[in-house]
């Protein structure tokens, strides 16, 4: 074992032991402070709160002058363990087993974070500029987290040349493939509003139902057929619901809900114009049929091939043997904040147990992406081998 290998293993323990639901940081920005602030980086805590969230603690960590400038970006935040009864043992405290480590977060994506700290250690400081943007606000809201953390990152005139996200991107092996990009989400509302009424005097009332029904028809449609990288945008309706449990009555009003995940032919703003569209082909029959977006919608990004790419694509190769393949499939990420100020792409690990019970991944897995991150930056800084 290798000493940037024993140490992710160290350190992805050590974050595992803090229950760190979101937003409670719960001692991990404190483990990462310590060993990046060991390692010569000067590490800046930032508390981020306001526009209907609560409150965040965040991180942001540098070492080098000069030259080129990588950025590494991770959340510390996990989801709730759920029950409990259904654990083989607290996921709270890391447990080894079979060649695996098992506790919450350990697939997603404390471990791709262990990664990326330990790997830094094997770079020398004068080789360039190596930065670290950690949130604890991933899997909630992510309005106090990346989103704000990057403005300010760029406010202070930090800027880099590539990011790595160490979300787990792995299908099925370590490295078989790569997030170039991601699609979007915007999720809407359609509400439809009649005139609630007796079934037995349909004559005096206005039912939203059969309008509700041309709409799900007219929503439910091609809208592109992909592009280079993207699938197709889908929508997909969620919810139709009038809150009527009564038989006799004829409701007043229902209400639609749909998501998109889209591609890079969109917009937030096209894409809900091409909504109203649909909806301007429906007959309201007498209803008022009114849409809004829902939430924040997450735009979807593309971030260019370049030789860096193509680098991180050839230090996989080297580990594993097998070059990745480039994906924009999957939900979104942070990486959608981070691509609005440069190129970035997600790269960590196998991620089927994330979220559920006993997640755990496998040890020669994390070892295999710290040495990724590893041979990587080498050939990024042009580190003599």
């Amino acid at each position: 074992m290798t000493d940037v290998s024993a140490l992710a293993i160290t350190l992805l323990k050590q974050l595992i032991a803090c229950p760190s639901v979101t937003p409670a940081e719960a001692g991990a920005l404190d483990a990462l402070d310590a060993a990046l602030t060991a390692m010569g980086f000067a590490v800046t805590r930032l508390r981020f709160e306001g526009d209907g969230s609560y409150p965040v603690d965040n991180l942001f960590a540098t070492r080098g002058q000069g030259g080129r400038r990588l950025l590494f970006a991770g959340h510390t935040d996990v989801v709730p363990p759920g029950d409990l009864a259904t654990w083989t043992s607290d996921p709270f405290v890391p447990r080894e087993a079979d060649g695996k480590l098992f506790g919450r977060g350990a697939a997603d994506m404390k471990s791709g974070i262990a990664a990326f700290v330990a790997a830094c250690a094997a770079i020398p400081p004068e080789a360039g500029t190596i930065q670290l943007a950690i949130t604890n606000d991933e899997e909630a809201d992510a309005i106090n987290g990346t989103e704000k953390l990057m403005a300010w990152v760029s406010q202070q005139q930090h800027h880099f040349d590539f990011a790595i996200v160490g979300e787990p991107s792995s299908a099925s092996t370590l490295g078989d493939s790569i997030k170039i990009g991601r699609r979007g989400s915007l999720s809407g509302r359609i509400t439809v509003s009649g005139t609630q009424g007796h079934v037995a005097y349909p004559d005096k009332a206005n039912n939203p139902l059969p309008v509700l029904a041309q709409l799900v028809t007219a929503l439910d449609t091609t809208i592109d057929t992909g592009t280079a990288h993207f699938p197709a945008t889908n929508l997909e309706v969620t919810s139709i619901d009038v809150g009527n449990d009564i038989s006799n009555v004829i409701p007043a009003s229902g209400n639609l809900r749909f998501n998109i995940r889209y591609n890079d032919l969109w917009t937030p703003q096209t894409l809900a114009d091409w909504v109203r569209g649909r909806i301007a082909t429906v007959d309201p029959r007498g209803t008022q049929i009114d849409f809004a977006v829902s939430g924040v919608p997450s735009r979807s990004f593309l971030s260019p091939l370049s030789a860096d790419v193509d680098v991180l694509a050839s230090s996989i190769a080297d580990v594993t043997g097998k070059r990745p393949e480039y994906s924009t499939g999957g939900g979104t990420s942070d990486a959608r904040f981070i691509a609005q100020y440069g190129p970035v792409v997600e790269c960590g690990l196998v991620g089927p147990s994330m979220h559920k019970a006993d997640e755990h991944i496998a040890l020669s897995d994390l070892e295999g992406l710290a040495e990724i991150y590893r041979r990587f930056m080498l050939a990024f800084f042009a580190v003599p081998q």
